[in-house]
């Protein structure tokens, strides 16, 4: 009997990697001979770059960068083969690195254009940028500023970073930066299609997780607003309304503004970057999962993403996630058949997190006992 098992992360608990292997671990205590294939996945968001190289082969990185805050950070990003390169944008300016000081004014991306300068350096000629887990909501201004552009006030000097200063923006200059990316081919992986502004913009939408009180989020998102009319005026394009422009504090739309790059979706994407569908080829059952499923995992989440190309194939499909939420019928009729929770009683989270090997691994058994029942 084969088994594969692609999992996302459980963010906080266990890297995809890890996730792998506790279902692995189960799996083998429920039924001694299965063969199990083990391929870390990722949407973007965190695990990522461990993903790409872990299936494609490849050199990780880390470089010293400016943080979400203005801090140094040690940021891990990867050279695969035919000089294309990965980075997370968490990695520079993530959520995780600000816990317990969220400052949703002051956070920057300015180390996620350093990390793209260093990819450059280094060869590539295309670049892959996940766009997930951000802290910022700068509208990917920190990140053009890093490369060579220039966002200059009413006095003509440079404004500071976060988000909070972009209303001071008057004139923008992105000559040099437009001379450094000649060639570069820059590609967005996001799970989400916000636009940049408006009541599912990156403001309203993600601002508040990001720390930002309802005052400051229509400050920001008026923010968002006056960037993109500034920049309207010097560039030939709009991409305000695009889908996934609001990613990473839109991110999104620097990229596609700034960077005259293109947004895709990041689990498809990497799905094909790492031949998952061949993969798929002569296994029995695929289980997936990631740390939590509801009806919001529609919107571009790995395990919908991989039900649907599993289902191509007419295989059988289980999710173990550390928690499930509302509106879970939808998850089902997406081609999931059966949703198992590794938290299989109530624990406050921080014994959750602590016990994570031993509860994924449980659900793995339970996961082939289930089939194995179907059967």
């Amino acid at each position: 009997m084969k088994v594969l098992i692609a999992a996302d992360s459980f963010k906080g608990s266990a890297s995809s990697k890890q996730v792998a292997a506790y279902l692995a671990a189960g799996l083998r205590e429920a039924q001694a001979d299965v063969e199990v294939s083990q391929v870390p996945i990722a949407d973007g968001g965190e695990g990522t770059v461990e993903s790409l190289v872990s299936a494609c082969g490849g050199k990780i990185y880390r470089t010293e960068v400016v943080g979400p805050l203005g801090e140094s950070v040690d940021a891990n990003w990867a050279m695969l083969s035919h000089n294309q390169a990965v980075i997370e944008l968490a990695q520079a300016a993530g959520l995780p690195l600000v816990k317990g000081k969220l400052r949703p004014l002051a956070a920057t991306t300015y180390g996620v254009g350093q990390l793209l300068a260093q990819a450059i350096k280094h060869g590539a000629k295309r670049i892959y940028l996940g766009l997930g887990g951000s802290a910022s909501t700068d509208g990917g201004v920190g990140l053009a500023q890093a490369l060579g552009g220039h966002f200059l006030d009413a006095k003509g000097a440079e404004v500071k970073l976060g988000g909070g200063h972009l209303k001071e923006i008057c004139q923008v200059d992105l000559t040099a930066l437009d001379k450094k990316l000649a060639g570069i081919e820059i590609i967005g992986l996001a799970d989400v299609t916000n636009p940049l502004t408006g009541p599912l913009g990156a403001a309203a939408v993600f601002g508040p997780q990001k720390g930002a009180s309802a005052a400051e989020v229509q400050f920001l998102d008026a923010s968002l607003v006056h960037l993109a009319q500034v920049v309207a005026k010097v560039h030939a394009g709009s991409y305000q309304a695009s889908p996934g422009a609001g990613a990473a504090g839109g991110t999104g739309y620097g990229l596609l503004a700034f960077l005259g790059g293109r947004l895709q979706p990041g689990i498809e994407t990497i799905m094909e970057l790492i031949g998952l569908e061949k993969k798929l080829v002569d296994q029995d059952l695929v289980i997936t999962g990631e740390g939590r499923l509801d009806g919001q995992s529609l919107n571009g989440k790995a395990p919908l993403g991989i039900a649907k190309l599993a289902k191509k194939q007419g295989l059988p499909v289980i999710a173990v996630t550390g928690g499930v939420g509302a509106e879970i019928e939808s998850v089902y009729k997406a081609g999931i058949d059966l949703v198992l929770s590794s938290t299989t009683r109530p624990m406050p989270v921080e014994e959750a997190i602590k016990q994570a090997p031993s509860l994924i691994k449980a659900a793995g058994y339970t996961a082939l006992k289930a089939y194995l029942l179907g059967r």
